[in-house]
């Protein structure tokens, strides 16, 4: 019997216990700050100088940057930016997110026909189009409501072009949203028709909310805003549309600290879409004429002629990915980067020069490595659609 002895080893038993919880306690929370300093960051590819969507300035990083911030500390990481400027469009997103840069990229339209599939995407966050931007009481209730006015639009952007055939409205060209909202002020034009964010942020910021702003709707008039992220991501791209629902009080609160217009839309014809300060019709040129038949037996050397499946399904990853350097359909006009004279410049050895370049790139002219992007069967299906296309220079 040896109750003393028993309870104090008990009791010594219990202090060295404590003790051991103590240290175990202190060693979790010292350990805590240097995980969450290992974290890795969530990289977000943003313009610089992009209001209201982005900016480099702390004191007003943006409608998108905002929405970053808030995606990282739903997703318990630090945030990090990759500062490149938006108006080299689709190339922005290839040296960027695709060059594996960045993790994300906001404010992409939400759409299978914008760089698919080597860009996949979110849910939607936010709607975004086109606006009409008048003096507040005035009522435009679609494009005949128009009829006879003064219309300030965006040179090659999608109202021009839906206004084009238009006799009985004036139109006031511009080249950018700025200078529209500017001819409206200066009474040279009763309504600007333009970017609707852009415009709901100037009549903030420099207008003192002087304009109604109408949201539109229709054919190439208006998308879902979404985050882009490079398709091998699906697993970053999953855990943010757990938590984006989670934001979405956040996102509305800082739409209305931005000044993006909201409301119900007016519905507009069909129109063809153009993007803002995009211009179209490359032209083929005098010294250019069509040989595919020469070349269309080559796919995999073998002498059948490309399979349409295949290059269908070229076409539409050339025309998602490859046609901001190389031309819609490859129709280019600088030679240099013309891919419909492959065969010309390379001959036998087209096939070859073709998987060496979009397997390890050309980074000293520009042109980005694709292997980590794209499947060897997405590449032959490119080449059966390049394929179609060769054509022969007669100088």
């Amino acid at each position: 019997m040896r109750p003393n002895q028993s309870g104090t080893g008990t009791s010594r038993n219990r202090a060295i216990s404590g003790l051991f919880a103590c240290i175990a306690a202190a060693s979790i929370v010292a350990a805590s700050p240097l995980h969450a300093e290992e974290a890795e960051p969530f990289r977000l590819c943003a313009d610089p100088t992009n209001l209201p969507f982005s900016s480099d300035n702390p004191s007003q990083p943006g409608f998108y940057v905002e929405i970053g911030q808030a995606l990282a500390q739903a997703l318990g990481r630090p945030i990090a930016y990759d500062w490149y400027k938006s108006y080299f469009g689709k190339r922005t997103v290839r040296v960027t997110l695709l060059g594996k840069q960045c993790d994300a990229m906001i404010g992409l339209p939400r759409s299978e026909d914008f760089m698919g599939p080597a860009v996949i995407f979110s849910s939607a966050f936010a709607s975004e189009g086109y606006a009409l931007v008048a003096a507040k009481g005035a009522v435009i209730g679609g494009v005949d409501g128009l009829k006879g006015k003064r219309v300030a639009v965006q040179f090659a952007s999608t109202p021009q072009n839906l206004l084009a055939s238009r006799d009985d409205i004036q139109k006031v060209t511009v080249l950018s949203p700025e200078e529209a909202m500017q001819a409206l002020d200066q009474g040279k034009a009763d309504v600007a028709f333009i970017w609707g964010p852009v415009a709901g942020w100037l009549n903030k910021t420099s207008y003192n909310d002087r304009y109604q702003i109408q949201l539109t709707e229709g054919e190439g008039l208006s998308w879902d805003a979404a985050i882009g992220f490079a398709k091998a991501s699906t697993e970053l791209r999953d855990r943010v549309d757990a938590v984006l629902p989670q934001l979405q009080r956040t996102i509305a609160e800082l739409a209305v600290k931005y000044g993006l217009p909201t409301g119900q839309p007016v519905r507009f014809g069909a129109a063809q879409p153009v993007p803002a300060g995009t211009t179209t019709g490359m032209g083929t040129g005098p010294s250019v004429v069509q040989v595919a038949n020469v070349v269309a037996s080559e796919v995999k050397g073998d002498a059948s002629a490309p399979n349409a499946e295949a290059v269908g399904a070229g076409k539409e990853i050339f025309n998602g990915t490859c046609a901001h350097c190389h031309g819609p359909d490859a129709v280019q006009s600088e030679r240099k980067i013309d891919l419909r004279l492959l065969h010309h410049r390379y001959g036998e050895d087209m096939r070859d020069t073709f998987w060496k370049t979009v397997h390890e790139g050309r980074p000293s002219k520009g042109m980005p490595a694709w292997k980590e992007v794209f499947t060897d069967e997405q590449f032959d299906s490119i080449y059966s659609f390049l394929l179609t296309v060769q054509a022969e220079s007669n100088d």
